[in-house]
């Protein structure tokens, strides 16, 4: 019996939303340049980069290994911030997981912002941990980026 997991992490940052959102959606070779350590690539396998529909494949460290995570892109709010990638193939859905959704929002929060990043996944069975080590792993990420765009 599959079991459905829902896990969300909060990273405050000090750039506007929409510098968060274009980045990953429309630029991720910055993503690249910036934290060369953790993001090695992200290819565009079909579509256009940015749209809905679009596939796409990142290649990165997590844990000592290098992974990779082919994502389409199943939904894009501008106004809100919001992009919703679906895991399709590479290590999370071929090893772990039965299906794997990653939602990035960036909002504002009182006289701040905070990136939200959302997993939403089904296990295979109750032995399957919880995604922590890559939330922290994304929240990490997010504060790397924001450091390096804030120099």
């Amino acid at each position: 019996m599959a079991l459905s997991g829902k896990l969300i992490g909060y990273v405050e940052i000090s750039k506007k939303g929409d510098v968060f959102h274009d980045l990953f959606r429309h630029n991720p070779h910055q993503i690249v340049a910036a934290t060369p350590d953790k993001v090695h690539d992200c290819e565009l396998h079909e579509g256009e980069r940015g749209v809905v529909g679009s596939v796409i494949c990142w290649h990165y460290t997590h844990e000592g290994k290098r992974k990779t995570s082919k994502q389409i892109i199943e939904a894009v709010n501008e106004e809100n911030h919001m992009i919703v990638f679906k895991v399709i193939g590479g290590d999370l859905v071929e090893e772990i997981y039965k299906s794997f959704t990653i939602i990035l929002h960036v909002e504002e929060k009182g006289n701040g912002k905070v990136a939200t990043w959302t997993f939403e996944f089904e296990k295979p069975d109750v032995t399957t941990p919880y995604p922590t080590s890559l939330m922290d792993y994304l929240c990490d990420l997010v504060k790397d980026l924001d450091a390096h765009s804030s120099t």
